[in-house]
């Protein structure tokens, strides 16, 4: 293969599924391709926290966050959003531009947040550079996904400013877009790479996980932005004084407010089967070690319960999108995982019981389709084959 480039756009307004899925698919790529080189542009104000795999590296764009109401505000600077948007429509524009990469991969928001990435589309029609949109397995309830995406012009985008859309996922979760009015042009342009394997790092270094027991639920609400309501009915289980399998390790997430976590770290400070932490940047090991786990149902916690083959139970969120729980329904469905109707959640009796019965459910592989975490391989033939044709 030739010296290539990868422009990957990640917008990150909050949490860390977009960033960990793209890292995970740049080192999977620069590892297979030792010509290749991988750029990330993200919004995620932690991406200086994670290591990166020689010939890849990242632009930090301006922060934003989005409110309660649905509204975004700049996550750090004390300029207006409409300033903020220039100045990450600028970065992304002229990185771009100076990058020149061979492909361009953007997560998820076909136009970007707020339309940022419209015109680095535009520019880059009128090179050779073959454009990429990136989706999860579940996106949204077909309602609700319908009207945000006409309220951004986004199926005009998938029709003409992108060249293939890969769906992070398998067919046997079904189709991420299903309900919308998609033309056949677009579903031509789709491609399921499988979902996307999670590995170990090559040196585990994680202190936590010296001090941990053999055996250990790990409970995760991912970034933990909105986790409360999941921690707090796992924490209320052992508060209960039930006979429960294992000792908890509960991951609160960056992203948790300092106040829930104060709360949450009071709370288990008197029960000896409850740990509590905040952050580790080798979460994978502390995935594989576990016993068991409890966590919402995001994409990449989901890719990494696959992975290390864990039985889990998820508890998704169904604000501001359904994608966890429908995510969850047909994992259960399918026999991968088992879920809790977040519509229970003022009893703690349900969680009680579900916990009790982890020891006894089989891990994914039980009931896992064939090929069902081939995304990083899918993705590396057709990189492959695109860098191929683009030389020719």
């Amino acid at each position: 293969m030739k010296k290539s480039r990868i422009l990957i756009y990640s917008h990150d307004s909050f949490g860390l599924g977009h960033l960990r899925r793209c890292r995970a698919i740049a080192h999977a790529l620069v590892e297979r391709y030792k010509s290749l080189s991988v750029l990330i542009l993200t919004g995620s104000p932690i991406a200086g926290h994670f290591n990166f795999k020689a010939r890849v590296d990242f632009v930090r764009i301006p922060g934003v966050i989005k409110l309660y109401n649905g509204e975004y505000t700049p996550l750090k600077l004390h300029i207006s959003l409409k300033e903020t948007l220039a100045l990450r429509e600028s970065i992304i524009l002229h990185t771009a531009r100076i990058f020149e990469p061979d492909l361009f991969i953007v997560d998820k928001e076909p136009l970007g947040l707020k339309g940022e990435v419209a015109s680095t589309l535009d520019m880059l029609a009128t090179k050779r550079t073959r454009t990429i949109l990136g989706l999860r397995d579940v996106m949204d309830d077909a309602d609700r996904l319908s009207r945000e995406w006409q309220a951004k012009n986004a199926l005009p985008a998938l029709e003409n400013l992108y060249d293939e859309i890969w769906v992070y996922g398998s067919r046997n979760m079904g189709d991420p877009l299903t309900g919308l009015p998609v033309s056949a042009t677009i579903h031509d342009k789709m491609l399921y790479t499988g979902y996307l394997p999670r590995h170990l790092p090559e040196h585990e270094s994680s202190g936590l996980l010296e001090e941990l027991p053999e055996s250990y639920l790990l409970v995760t609400p991912g970034g933990g932005g909105d986790g409360a309501e999941m921690v707090d009915w796992v924490l209320r289980a052992y508060e209960s004084g039930a006979e429960l399998p294992w000792p908890a390790l509960i991951m609160l997430g960056p992203f948790m407010s300092t106040h829930e976590q104060e709360a949450f770290r009071l709370r288990a400070a008197p029960l000896p089967n409850v740990r509590v932490a905040t952050f580790d940047t080798q979460f994978e090991s502390l995935m594989n070690h576990a016993s068991a786990v409890v966590a919402m149902g995001g994409y990449n916690t989901f890719c990494e319960i696959l992975s290390f083959d864990k039985p889990a139970l998820l508890v998704p969120r169904t604000e501001p999108r359904m994608e966890q729980l429908i995510r969850a329904r047909k994992a259960a469905a399918l026999g991968l995982t088992t879920m809790l109707d977040p519509a229970q959640l003022a009893d703690t009796a349900p969680m009680v019981a579900a916990l009790q019965r982890l020891p006894q459910q089989p891990p994914p592989s039980a009931a896992a389709r064939r090929n069902m975490l081939c995304g990083l391989r899918t993705i590396g033939n057709r990189v492959g084959a695109i860098v191929r044709e683009n030389a020719s």
